[in-house]
């Protein structure tokens, strides 16, 4: 075989097709610039995260505990602080802050720092020497989406219980915290000494602590760490270092890289089905072309090598292209996630990352135009002698089947690379194959049922139009494919949106309290149930809640279970605090399940506590075990007498442990409110008043909650609309290609109307129609894939009862299907004014 002779004729051949040879590639252009940038991305963001960890966690090691630290964990932390060369406190809660200028609340997180945190990186503020006036306790600093959100002044007055700060500034970015955690969780920040004086720490109160020490540059921390790991254990404290922090935000993040880099390969096969088929319709039309060559001398291997050398330079081309594009895009995306990033992303060229994505142009360029191109070795020399050309049949023979099983090779050896194990692999192989049939069998069979129920009746433009879409070398399925892709990942998208708010919204029924009022002290009970009431407003609960802590079970403590892990207990069962209840009845959101409720004990009985069934499991106990709590101090003995299920979905008081009456009423407590607004606006009074006569309370309404859980899925939408987008455009490309390709035909078909007699004004409606056709299918294809998909999703992740909005899906069909139109009519621009004569010459 000549391969000069090969090269020559694949230029030769293809210079009045280049135009259209690019085309063919240009769907997986975008995939390829998808992969690359979203490699880089993670390249990127793996390397800003080992180089800022320090600045991350302000320290060289961090401790915490959700509990004041006991006497153990004390002198611990003491020993720490010896060998440190700095250490640093801080202590965090959640309460109100009432802004005086505009009488407004909002529920944030109230954080105290000792002098000298963080030890690394910088607080950026606004002015920018605006931490420094911590050290004033009647000064505070305010996070900058805070401020904006009530538009707050330096200067103004702020209420945080019973103290009155002074806004001494804003907080533009401090360690650990993203633009988004501060949109969605705002904190204010305050010296120690001020925090003590807001009166807050009371009974009841979840406090956590965090110690911060920075080490000597020779130190071995992490060998420090595993040294003392089974004192960190017993003390019950948690440790995080530099190099956890590493880890651990790397591996935070992992699972989005490797979601970015997946979306972006699905796009890359979504374009890759669009070349296969485009390359079906350009062999198809070199038929004759082969069969010359064949009469010529040239044996059916080289005529495959002609087309085989054309498709894999523009596949190298289109690889290029998708590189070069990448980048551009990479560079893009810190503007795009950079409010949901702990570190300050920069990006830069990741070559291994620009070398994958130009092989896997080339590699899926090939692999799927090796497909079509299979039927060239099956043209007969005769075909120059036939009016229309024989057209190879769909024998199946070797070489096809060794091209399938490449194809399959290559997609689960390249999903192995980006996921963790062959187990995922499997899935998203399967999951991907199992996507593109259900989308191909839709439109299948859409098609199958056009054409079996044919509207015979209906007007001749709009018969024609419809049967345009069954002409031979039609690519309708495939556009319908492409098509109800990227469809189907808009619906997806919006229906999972519009199902978790909905499931929000459900607990604002006319029955059902919206407004919790918690950290209510016994002595304020009678008052402010009065102000409610006063206000026309119902109390509907009024839980007690008790705070303790897990010591033992079944006699065995957090030491032997760390030390026999044959038990069968979790140890994590004893870290933290767990806030109880006591009643005699179940509550309407509880279902018993296994043992017997008990609604009463004595002072002398056992007290009697039943648990949620999850949090049972998660303990390792049964019914009949026996618990030893602590009770801020005290040890209670209690018998576990039932499990519960729980339905945490309801906007309402639910624990993990709740006790018999009888139990503990002794027991120091505090208590949470049930109330109902009619409004925002009779919300808004009633936490004014509550702020005002009873600053310690904090309050959280339904209504709040909704409109964080919107913006929350607006921008997680948004940026998972933004990967999403590639595979949408891929589709348009397909598309945009495919009704390119078939320009041609069209024009013939045109033609040959024109000379039956059609006028012009016939013609654009058979085109409008068949190109509204082709959009309302495609659009119908992918939202009946996003039906299925989110009912699954409904049904076994979300847990939840998944109703379809149709205005939207009928706004969808109506987008999806005018797009399509505009697309067609735009690419047929010119074909109704081409002279007869002319298009018949030159067929």
């Amino acid at each position: 075989m000549s391969w000069r002779w090969i090269l020559l004729m694949a230029w030769r051949d293809s210079r009045r097709s280049r135009s259209r040879l690019f085309l063919y590639i240009a769907s997986i252009i975008l995939g390829i610039s998808a992969f690359v940038a979203m490699d880089s991305f993670k390249s990127d963001l793996r390397r800003n995260i080992d180089s800022q960890a320090a600045e991350l966690l302000g320290a060289d090691l961090e401790l915490s505990a959700r509990t004041a630290p006991s006497k153990a964990a004390t002198v611990l932390m003491d020993s720490i602080t010896m060998l440190s060369e700095q250490a640093a406190k801080e202590e965090r809660f959640v309460s109100m802050l009432r802004f005086s200028r505009r009488d407004e609340s909002r529920l944030i997180q109230v954080r105290g720092l000792s002098s000298g945190y963080p030890f690394y990186g910088e607080v950026e503020t606004q002015p920018k020497d605006a931490f420094q006036l911590l050290a004033d306790p009647s000064v505070l600093l305010l996070e900058n989406e805070l401020m904006l959100q009530f538009d707050a002044q330096v200067g103004d007055s702020v209420q945080i219980g019973e103290k009155i700060f002074t806004i001494g500034g804003s907080i533009l970015k401090m360690a650990g915290r993203t633009s988004f955690a501060s949109s969605m969780a705002p904190s204010a920040v305050m010296s120690l000494e001020a925090m003590a004086q807001t009166a807050l720490k009371q009974t009841g109160s979840r406090v956590e602590y965090f110690y911060y020490f920075k080490m000597p540059t020779s130190f071995p921390t992490e060998t420090f760490i595993d040294e003392q790991e089974e004192r960190f254990e017993e003390t019950q404290l948690r440790v995080a270092t530099v190099a956890s922090t590493k880890e651990n935000t790397g591996r935070s993040f992992a699972d989005v890289t490797r979601f970015m880099q997946l979306v972006g390969f699905a796009a890359l096969l979504l374009g890759a089905i669009g070349v296969s088929s485009a390359v079906h319709v350009y062999v198809q039309e070199k038929m004759v072309t082969v069969a010359t060559l064949r009469c010529l001398g040239a044996t059916a291997k080289k005529t495959f090598a002609i087309f085989f050398v054309q498709f894999a330079c523009i596949g190298l081309i289109a690889g290029l292209c998708g590189a070069v594009l990448g980048i551009l895009i990479q560079y893009l995306l810190p503007f795009v996630m950079q409010e949901f990033l702990p570190v300050a992303l920069s990006a830069s060229i990741s070559w291994g990352a620009v070398l994958q994505g130009i092989f896997l142009g080339f590699s899926i360029s090939v692999l799927f135009a090796l497909l079509p191109l299979a039927n060239v070795r099956r043209v007969s020399p005769l075909n120059t002698l036939r009016v229309v050309p024989d057209v190879p049949g769909r024998r199946f023979d070797g070489l096809q089947l060794s091209i399938y099983l490449l194809i399959i090779l290559f997609l689960v050896v390249f999903s192995r690379l980006q996921l963790e194990d062959w187990i995922q692999t499997l899935f998203f192989v399967l999951g991907i194959v199992i996507t593109f049939a259900l989308l191909y069998g839709t439109a299948s069979l859409l098609m199958f049922l056009v054409r079996r129920f044919f509207p015979r009746k209906w007007p001749y433009v709009w018969r024609q139009g419809l049967s345009n879409l069954f002409r031979p070398r039609n690519q309708t399925t495939i556009i319908m494919l492409s098509v109800g892709f990227g469809t189907a990942l808009i619906a997806i998208l919006f229906f999972v949106q519009d199902m978790l708010l909905t499931r929000v919204n459900l607990g604002n029924s006319a029955d059902q309290a919206n407004v919790v009022l918690f950290d209510i002290q016994p002595a304020q009970r009678p008052a402010l149930k009065t102000l409610i009431e006063k206000q026309g407003l119902p109390v509907m609960e009024e839980v007690p809640i008790v705070t303790l802590q897990l010591s033992e079970i079944n006699g065995h403590a957090l030491h032997d279970v760390v030390a026999d892990s044959t038990l069968g207990y979790s140890a994590n069962a004893f870290k933290g605090e767990v806030r109880a209840t006591y009643r005699d009845s179940l509550a309407d959101s509880e279902t018993l399940v296994a043992g017997k409720w008990v609604s009463e004990v004595t002072p002398l009985d056992t007290a009697q506590v039943s648990l949620e069934e999850g949090y049972a499991k998660r303990l390792g106990v049964k019914v009949g075990d026996t618990l030893l709590l602590n009770v801020q101090g005290l040890l209670m003995p209690a018998k576990v007498a039932s499990f519960r299920r729980v339905d945490w979905n309801r906007f309402q008081t639910n624990f993990r442990m709740v006790f018999a009456k009888g139990s503990l009423e002794a027991a120091p407590q505090f208590y949470v409110f049930m109330t109902r607004t009619a409004d925002e606006s009779q919300s808004a009074g009633l936490q004014r008043d509550v702020v005002r006569t009873f600053p310690n309370v904090s309050i959280v309404d339904l209504h709040s909650l909704i409109a964080v859980l919107n913006e929350l899925l607006d921008k997680i939408g948004f940026v998972i609309a933004f990967i999403g987008s590639f595979s949408i455009f891929t589709g348009i490309v397909v598309l945009l290609s495919s009704l390119l390709i078939s320009k041609f035909q069209r024009l013939k078909e045109n033609v040959l109307l024109r000379t039956l007699g059609a006028t012009k004004k016939q013609i654009g409606y058979i085109l409008l129609s068949e190109y509204l056709f082709l959009g309302l299918f495609a659009a119908l294809t992918g939202i009946l894939i996003a039906v299925i998909a989110t009912n699954v999703l409904a049904a076994f992740v979300f847990e939840a009862v998944f109703v379809p909005s149709l205005l939207f899906i009928v706004l969808l069909l109506f987008g999806v299907t005018l797009i399509t139109v505009l697309i067609g009519v735009f690419n047929s621009l010119g074909l109704l004014n081409k002279p007869t004569l002319t298009v018949l010459r030159a067929d």
